[in-house]
Formats: C-alpha cells, sequence, structure tokens
C-alpha cells in the first residue's frame, strides 16, 4: 500500500475545486493526481492551477486509470450513486458527497456494490472529524451538560436561481438535501441513536418546487431535536445543545472556518445572557483536509472509514421519513 493514497475527482463542482482539493493537497496522506470533466478543455482549465498531473475529458477515463486508489465524488446529487457504483466496479475506494442517494434504497444498492467489490465507500460529512465536533461529542458523552435533552439548530442561506444545482427538485435540489442533512447526522451523531419518529413542515418554492424552507422535528425518545433550514433564507447557522445542567452552543457549527479558529461556548444557566458562559477556542484547522486524511488512513490500515454506508443509509432514512410527513401531515418512522 502506498504511504500516499492516490486520488481522482470526477467533476469540476465548485466545492470540489475550491475547497476539497487545495484542502486534501495539504493532508499528510493524499495526493489528488487526477480530474476529470465530460470536457477535456475544462478538466485542463481546472486542473492546471491546481497543479494536478492528469486530466480527462470523461470520467470514464478517469476510473480507468490503474495510478489512481481512491475517488471523490462531488457531481450533482442524482449522479452520487451511479458514479460511485461505477468508480466501485473499477476497484476504485469512493467517498461520495452528501446526502449519498436520493433514497434509502439507492443507498443499498451502493452497500450492495461495496460488499462485492471489497473497496470502501463513505459519506462525505467533513464536520464528522472536525476536533471541535468530537468535542462537543466528548462533553455530552462525559455528562457535563447532564442527560441531553434538545439540540435546536438553523442552516440557510439565499439562492433563488434556478438554472443553480441546489434549485432543481428532479435531481435531488431544495434545502433539506443540501444543508438539512447536516443537523440531522449531527444530532444522530451528539444522541448516539435514531429518532424513533418524525415530523416537518415543508414550504416549496411555486415554481422550482424544491422545499425552500424546512422545519424538522426529530424525536429521540427521550430528547428532540430541532431545526431550519432554508435556501431562501438570510444566511445563518447555528446550533443550541442543551442539557438538564447546561447547553453549549456551537458558533458556526458546519461551514467551520478553514483559515480562523473555531469556538464553542459552555453555559451552565447560572446567570441570565450567558454571562457564566466559558468559550473553548480550537486551532485553526481545515476540515476537508482533516477529511481526506481520515479516509485515506481507512484504506491504508484497512479500517472502517469515518462515515461509512451503514451510517449514511440511516441518515437517509430519516431524510425519507421528513418528506414522507411534510406530505402526509402525520409523524412518520424513518
Amino acid at each position: 500500500m502506498p504511504k500516499k493514497i492516490r486520488w481522482g475527482v470526477l467533476g469540476v463542482a465548485n466545492i470540489a475545486i475550491k475547497k476539497v482539493i487545495p484542502a486534501m493537497q495539504r493532508g499528510e496522506v493524499c495526493q489528488v493526481t487526477a480530474l476529470a470533466s465530460r470536457e477535456l478543455a475544462r478538466a485542463r482549465s481546472a486542473a492546471g492551477p491546481l497543479d494536478i498531473p492528469k486530466a480527462y475529458g470523461s470520467y470514464e477515463e478517469l476510473l480507468a486509470d490503474p495510478e489512481i486508489d481512491a475517488v471523490y465524488n462531488p457531481l450533482p446529487n442524482h449522479l452520487h450513486v451511479p458514479w460511485s457504483i461505477k468508480a466501485a466496479e473499477a476497484g476504485k475506494h469512493v467517498l461520495c458527497e452528501k446526502p449519498i442517494a436520493l433514497s434509502p434504497d439507492e443507498t443499498r444498492d451502493l452497500m450492495a456494490v461495496r460488499d462485492r467489490t471489497g473497496v470502501k465507500i463513505g459519506e462525505a460529512f467533513m464536520v464528522r472529524t472536525h476536533p471541535l465536533w468530537l468535542r462537543v461529542r466528548d462533553l455530552v458523552r462525559g455528562g457535563a451538560i447532564g442527560e441531553l435533552r434538545a439540540i435546536h439548530s438553523v442552516f440557510s442561506y439565499f439562492n433563488a436561481d434556478p438554472k443553480n444545482i441546489r434549485n432543481q427538485a428532479e435531481i435531488g435540489g431544495g434545502a433539506i438535501m443540501d444543508i438539512g442533512c447536516y443537523p440531522i447526522t449531527m444530532s444522530r451523531f451528539l444522541f448516539g441513536r435514531e429518532p424513533a419518529r418524525v415530523s416537518s413542515l415543508v414550504d416549496r418554492d411555486p415554481q422550482m418546487k424544491t422545499d425552500r424552507l424546512s422545519s424538522v422535528l426529530l424525536d429521540f425518545a427521550p430528547g428532540h431535536g430541532l431545526f431550519t433550514c432554508s435556501t431562501q433564507l438570510v444566511p445563518f447557522q447555528q446550533m443550541q445543545v442543551l442539557g438538564a445542567n447546561a447547553r453549549i452552543e456551537i458558533e458556526i457549527p458546519y461551514n467551520i472556518p478553514p483559515d480562523a479558529p473555531s469556538r464553542i461556548r459552555i453555559d451552565d444557566g447560572s446567570q441570565l445572557a450567558g454571562r457564566a458562559t466559558k468559550t473553548e477556542e480550537f486551532p485553526v484547522v481545515d476540515q476537508y483536509t482533516i477529511q481526506g486524511d481520515a479516509f485515506s488512513r481507512a484504506i491504508i490500515d484497512d479500517t472502517e472509514v469515518p462515515v461509512p454506508l451503514e451510517d449514511a443509509l440511516a441518515n437517509m432514512a430519516v431524510i425519507s421519513g421528513v418528506f414522507r410527513a411534510a406530505e402526509s401531515g402525520r409523524w412518520e418512522r424513518p
């Protein structure tokens, strides 16, 4: 096994070009060696500034390259499963952007291919390996806030462009799939179990038909997870983790800055307006660098990837339940 995992990237998505690839290139055990687009000129144009040595004019060419160990798949949501399957069948390990699929059944199809081919496949929830989140989970599990009773979160931005893939309902666009998946996975991460049932209110854009404003209640029995996500609200994100004895406020929970310290605040509630709050600050790190190295080390050491498909399936089941609850107006079981 090489000292560094040689990565190929499918497509020239902004998240890959601007965030993930530069971060992975700073990793200890990552080496981005190839980039593919459906147009060779686009692949070369993106690969050049990033010092990626190989550029391919089709995804198939990249998957046929024997010098690539793993593939990062940041394609639009409806292409996650088809191209992850093709990568696995080509013998490549796969780190696929969230949400891993469009449905639980699609996720099961991917699991079957993983089991048949023997490659590693994981979902790219970069937050799950950030030191800030690992600290919050340790605090919760260690009893620092007493019994975990409720999690409140907001995640929003404003994008009403119908040409943007996040606003195309037929290919998996909308707020829940794009950003609602984050408070779902992190609520599950902190509670350490699955919600017994879910309820939701969804407001859809009248033209684009995507869910543009969604509020969701997750019943962790006991304990509640509550979040609002939107593609047409003022940009904002925050999470409150509320225990019987104290609370933890995560200042920027999801798009944690790669160029500034991150912070959590712990408040025992002894004084109003949070005057007894204690702040913990974390050194500057890039969560995409950590994610790439963690996945690469799982390949090198033959251990489990940070977010395996079993976890991805559980998250997808909750997402599916959220959409069903919006339609039925009732509680739904994931």
